[in-house]
């Protein structure tokens, strides 16, 4: 039986195992990003919290799918894709905001990185490797990273950004939570 918390979230399993349990709570906080920038028009999600920081909710899903881009076709699956938003030094990592690009489609581009992300997952080892890039080995030590050693960093990835994410919204509109 699946556990729900009052905004639809997904409990991850407790008593799963391991490819579920990481599986699971990767899920959790993509959901959790997408709970916290809810019910915001497209305004809204490019208010910033402090004057000294450029960063908003939707330079962090913005962010987020240039993330799921990199580690999961990139790195895991070895493919050669350009980046969502262009040269990655032209969008700082995705943070950088646009015009003409909404809250709903870069939503829409988001989910889609994750559904993709999922697509290569499935049916995969933990011990499947990846390789990482020159500048990303020299920074790791290595070049070959697990699928495991993926989905962790992952998790952490998000559940940091998450909490951007929670002083971003708090900041817009005093909604706070889990």
């Amino acid at each position: 039986m699946t556990t729900t918390l009052p905004d639809g979230r997904a409990v991850p399993d407790p008593t799963a195992g391991e490819p579920a349990m990481l599986a699971g709570w990767l899920d959790f906080h993509r959901e959790t990003l997408a709970v916290k920038c809810s019910g915001l028009d497209d305004a809204q999600t490019r208010v910033t919290a402090v004057p000294s920081s450029s960063l908003t909710l939707l330079g962090l899903v913005q962010h987020l799918a240039e993330v799921e881009r990199n580690w999961f076709q990139r790195v895991f699956a070895g493919r050669d894709v350009p980046p969502v938003y262009g040269a990655c030094g032209d969008t700082a990592g995705g943070f950088a905001l646009e015009p003409e690009r909404t809250y709903e489609k870069a939503l829409a581009v988001w989910r889609r990185e994750v559904a993709v992300s999922r697509e290569l997952c499935a049916g995969r080892s933990l011990d499947d490797m990846g390789r990482l890039s020159e500048p990303e080995a020299a920074v790791a030590g290595t070049a070959e990273v697990s699928l495991r050693w993926i989905l962790v960093h992952l998790i952490e990835e998000y559940a940091r950004h998450n909490g951007h994410a929670d002083l971003l919204r708090e900041s817009i509109d005093g909604v706070t939570g889990p």
